[in-house]
């Protein structure tokens, strides 16, 4: 399919959803999904990222488990299977699919050779995993759950890094934001932007926290890193 293609890993074979834009070649965003897998929002990201002007890719995370998930965000069975799902991810073997993928996009005839790393929940941990860890050219974390955790590989962090963070978030608590903004306070290549009043997954489409000005604000925000750091 044209829309579809294959990386070929380390550990083995897995798909991604790609989109392209008008011209090319282009700089690459690798597009990291939630627990649902490369779902319609994951999708429509990708597509939104394609009419900035990037080559978008988003790689199946979940192939090692059930290879192509697609859930839905309103379905509660779902939501129910992408949790187990997310429960057993070796996020260590995800960090290196995830530079796989990198490696892959630099390499691709479309591609100028830059590539960033954007999620979004377990995406946006993953991102953030992947820049202290690997070498991208910037990368951007929407409310990545559990970062707090993984706060002692900060010194690894190279990459520009664009940081958004729900302050109502019910998944990454108050004290948990505040480690990660103080741990990130003396990286001068990273930037925390804070939403008053907002919940986890703020920018989702059709998300039941989905809030249009604070997503369009988020967007906006990480379109223009975007296009400072790979142009």
């Amino acid at each position: 399919m044209e829309n579809r293609i294959t990386i070929t890993g380390q550990d083995g074979e897995f798909a991604a959803y790609i989109a392209r834009p008008t011209t090319l070649p282009a700089p690459a965003v690798v597009v990291l999904q939630e627990v649902f897998g490369v779902n319609a929002d994951i999708r429509k990201t990708c597509d939104e990222l394609a009419e900035q002007g990037f080559l978008a890719i988003a790689p199946d995370l979940f192939w090692r488990q059930e290879p192509g998930v697609d859930l839905s965000v309103t379905s509660e069975a779902d939501w129910q299977h992408g949790l187990r799902l997310y429960q057993a991810y070796d996020r260590n073997k995800g960090a290196k699919d995830v530079n796989d993928t990198v490696a892959t996009a630099r390499e691709l005839p479309d591609c100028v050779g830059k590539v960033a790393v954007l999620g979004y929940c377990l995406g946006g941990l993953m991102s953030f995993l992947t820049a202290v860890r690997y070498e991208v050219d910037a990368v951007v974390a929407y409310h990545g759950g559990d970062t707090e955790k993984y706060l002692n590989e900060v010194d690894g962090l190279y990459a520009p890094l664009l940081m958004h963070l729900a302050e109502e978030d019910e998944f990454i608590s108050k004290p948990a934001q505040a480690k990660i903004k103080a741990a990130l306070a003396g990286k001068p290549n990273a930037t925390i932007c804070s939403y008053p009043g907002q919940n986890h997954a703020f920018s989702r489409h059709n998300g039941a926290h989905y809030n249009a000005a604070a997503a369009t604000l988020a967007h906006g925000r990480t379109y223009e890193f975007l296009k400072r750091e790979l142009r």
